[in-house]
């Protein structure tokens, strides 16, 4: 982008969780070639530093990236990247809630008691996306991007054991983190939506099929409902550019409120 050219990404910041690598840096890289600030989320400051200067060596200007380091399998560390964040950026223009690991094989516990991929995929996101409703409400246009997946029509929500301890499938532990990351779309304080990105080929491909498009493609569809010119629905679910229903569950009034009372008890203190 010449220095002279004006997108409507110019003068606006993003922050994009999970930026090391596939959907979220081509995200970061794209936002940040069309002007836009970009918080680059990483879970080390190492490989923060890394993505960093594999984003420069791709054309993006320096002063447009910033670091943000936390751990999401440690939820004190979200709330302590989430306070930096509000410090230093008052007003947030958007949030793409990307970082996702794929269940493991074996059911696993983070530090604070909860199935890896619900608390990395969905109570991360819920309780980063919370503590920084003041900056994204202090934009005109304030807005967060869930990253979500088309496997979110075949989940269900084990609300007596959300962490599938008694009966632990890790397809069924993804698809349920990524029906939860639906759900909160539905009511959210800040406009917010979610997308599938399509199959893309990154580190959750094997999830999903055996072939993927280039993860820049699906980064083209989180980055168009990032723009400010896109208008969106609150709570609104795309499958790629499109808008359509997503499972009845994500939109059950019941199920919504359900939702919000089981994350704030595990999310605890953090709230």
């Amino acid at each position: 982008m010449s220095e002279t050219a004006s997108t409507p990404f110019t003068g606006r910041t993003a922050l994009v969780t999970g930026a090391t690598s596939g959907i979220g840096w081509e995200t970061a890289r794209s936002l940040a070639e069309q002007g836009c600030t970009v918080i680059v989320h990483a879970p080390t400051a190492e490989s923060a530093s890394e993505a960093i200067d594999r984003l420069v060596a791709a054309g993006a200007e320096p002063p447009r990236l910033c670091p943000a380091v936390a751990d999401f399998t440690r939820l004190e560390e979200v709330e302590a990247m989430a306070r930096r964040i509000r410090d230093s950026h008052p007003r947030l223009d958007v949030l793409v809630n990307n970082a996702a690991v794929a269940a493991p094989e074996r059911h696993t516990l983070t530090a604070d008691g909860n199935e890896i991929a619900f608390q990395v995929n969905f109570l991360a996101a819920y309780l980063l996306t919370r503590r920084l409703e003041g900056p994204l409400n202090a934009s005109p246009n304030g807005r967060v991007v869930n990253v979500s997946s088309a496997l979110h029509r075949t989940a269900s929500i084990s609300w007596s054991d959300p962490n599938r301890a008694r009966r632990y499938s890790r397809l069924a532990a993804y698809a349920q983190s990524q029906l939860a990351l639906t759900v909160f779309a539905a009511d959210s304080a800040v406009k917010a939506v979610s997308v599938h990105p399509g199959n893309c080929d990154t580190a959750l491909l094997p999830l999903y099929a055996h072939e993927g498009v280039p993860a820049a493609e699906g980064a083209a569809h989180v980055v168009r409902l990032c723009d400010p010119d896109t208008e969106i629905v609150n709570g609104a679910y795309y499958d790629r550019s499109e808008r359509v229903e997503p499972a009845s569950a994500a939109t059950e009034e019941r199920t919504v409120k359900r939702l919000n009372k089981l994350a704030d008890q595990l999310v605890g203190a953090h709230t």
